[in-house]
Parts: C-alpha cells; structure tokens; sequence
C-alpha cells in the first residue's frame, strides 16, 4: 500500500492550487485525472479585477491577486516554464455615457487601483471604437493549457499522478482516514468541476454548470499585444492568434462545440473588427458556476475526511489559490471557513 496524506480528485485549476499549498507545507498527495473535464484548458486565463460588463469590482480581488501572482510566480520558477504573461485589458467604449460610468467607477476606491483615468483612443484601422478605450491595470493571463499540460508532467516525474477514472465506489472510508486500490491517505480532496455531478458523495451541492465555447483566430491584419471587451474579449495569444470568447449556455451540459456557439462568437466579433480572420480552433467546457457566484468549498456532513473545492465560475485563476488556502487551514489548523465560500450556506 502507498500511503500519502491526500488524495486529490481532478487536475485543474483548483487541484493544482491546492498541490502548492500541500507542497508548500510538506505534505505528500496524489491526483487522480482522467481529462474528462475541459473548463480549465479552454478558459482565457484572464485575472482581471474588474467586472467590465458593470465597471464592479471583482469579489476579494486584491486578496486573490496578492495570493494568486506569488503562487504562479512559484511554479514558473519550479517547472521552469512561462505561464503568466502581463497583458494590457481595454474596455471599448460604445457611447459617451459608457465613458463616463467608466471614470465615476474609477473614483470608488476599491476600483481607483485598477481603472485608468486616461482615456485610450484607437489607433488601429481595423478596429471599430470611435469611443476609445478605459484600461485595467494591474491585469494579465495565465497560459492555463501550459500550466496543466507541465503541472501534469511534473507530478508524472513525481510518481504523483494518476490518470485514470476515480471509481468513487470503490472508495474505502473509516474515521482513521481513507483506502483507494492500493493508496491509503487521511485526506480527499474532490476538485473535479462539473464532474462532481458524478461524484456520490458531493452530487446534492448547487453547483449549475455553464458551457462555454471560445475560438482561436488567425488575423493577420490585427496586429495588436493588448486585449480588448467589448461584446467579446479579444486576448492575443501568438503570431496573429487570438482568442475569442465567449458564450454562455445554461442548459447544454456537454464540452462538444457547436455551429451556434461559433456563429454567435463570430456575429459579435464583426460588430468591432473590421479586418479578414480565420477560426483555427472551436473548443468549450463547462465551468463550475454556482448561483450566488460564490465558490464550494468544505467538508462532508458524515465523512469527516472528504471535502471538496469546486465552483470556480468564470475567474479560475484568480479565485483557486485564495480558497485553496482557506481550504488547507480549515482541514489542518481548524481555521474556518469563510460564510461565503462554505457548502455549508446552501444547508
């Protein structure tokens, strides 16, 4: 028999976040994942603190942001890879009465850090925005394909990495801790996104589901090393790439694109880019959305070792390594858990 302190279910953004509070403090785990969730590979990786559509801010999104970058920080120097790059956000404008909510927004002092009070005006001929732009500071994005394409690497080189269907039957669970096969540990971890909707033990949270799709676009025109919302985000990934989402469906559950989702993301874009582009790549997941856009986090009613870290929504990046923390101090230093974030709110 192995014997490790956790078991991790799920290889996204929210297990990778809690492996580095496990490495972090010397605690030895495995992750079990079968690459049936997509929701992290194909999100933009934006970390944004601002909400762009309502000129909000992002819940807690400076203590995300003093959490997250260090965190990533780490892993780029550990795995030796590249995964955050800093990265220009503007707003475009669609009428003067935009500008202005956006330069009332930027005096409320939870938003002044993140909001410039320059207005940005279009230079680009191939871009429709006689409004000009607002810019986010303090912005950037996590290559999140890269990150768990080497974390997944890095845990193969560590015997640490399971890649196969967690049979949730055959989980074996006593008060002295749990057995899987052949592993014994004192600790699950479920962070397994929409795939909790499978799992026995966590089915009944309120975890929604959102499917998205986002494309990858060559423009070779556009040329431009800043990203742009406007009724879709532009991100420039690399040589005349770009990403370009992305939609929101409530009731399709699966990661298949389709024609809809694809029509809608181009119809949109065309409403502002006004240069020749080719679709290159149609992807979608389903992300971990919950009602209250608030995340999942805590511990079973009954079993007192499983737990699960879920509902990241649309902001990933930002979001795991803030309740991955909060997550790793309640189970071993009985720190608890923040109202907002407990499954425990929904009881």
């Amino acid at each position: 028999m192995k014997q490790v302190d956790y078991i991790i279910v799920g290889c996204g953004l929210a297990s990778i976040a809690f492996s580095e509070q496990l490495r972090a403090n010397g605690k030895s785990f495995i992750v079990f994942d079968d690459r049936s969730q997509q929701s992290s590979i194909v999100a933009a990786g934006l970390y944004n603190p601002v909400i762009l559509k309502r000129f909000s801010e992002v819940w807690k999104a400076k203590e995300q942001l003093d959490l997250a970058l260090p965190v990533y920080k780490k892993i780029e120097q550990d795995l030796k890879i590249k995964i955050d790059h800093k990265l220009r956000i503007l707003r475009r404008f669609t009428s003067i009465e935009e500008q202005n909510l956006w330069f009332n927004a930027s005096d409320k002092p939870k938003l002044e850090p993140y909001l410039s009070t320059q207005l940005v005006k279009n230079t680009n001929e191939f871009i429709d925005a006689p409004f000009g732009f607002g810019e986010v500071l303090h912005a950037g994005r996590i290559d999140t394909e890269e990150l768990i394409h080497a974390y997944k690497t890095f845990l193969k080189e560590n015997q640490s990495l399971v890649e196969s269907r967690f049979v949730h039957q055959n989980l074996k669970v006593s008060s002295h801790g749990v057995s899987y096969e052949n592993i014994k540990a004192k600790q699950v971890v479920f962070a397994e996104g929409f795939g909790v909707k499978n799992n026995p033990y966590f089915k009944d949270i309120p975890l929604n589901g959102t499917k998205g799709e986002v494309l990858v676009i060559k423009a070779p025109n556009l040329n431009i090393d800043f990203g742009i919302k406007s009724s879709v985000f532009i991100i420039p990934l690399e040589k005349d790439l770009y990403a370009v989402g992305a939609t929101y469906n409530w009731t399709d559950k699966s990661n298949i694109p389709t024609e809809e989702g694809k029509q809608e993301l181009v119809n949109k874009l065309k409403t502002f880019l006004e240069c020749d582009f080719e679709v290159v790549q149609h992807l979608a997941g389903i992300r971990p959305t919950v009602k209250d856009r608030r995340p999942l986090v805590g511990q079973h009613a009954e079993y007192q070792n499983l737990y699960v870290l879920n509902g990241l929504g649309t902001r990933g990046v930002m979001i795991a390594p803030y309740v991955a923390q909060k997550l790793y101090q309640f189970i071993e230093n009985n720190t608890p858990l923040d109202s907002e974030i407990n499954i425990s709110r929904f009881n």
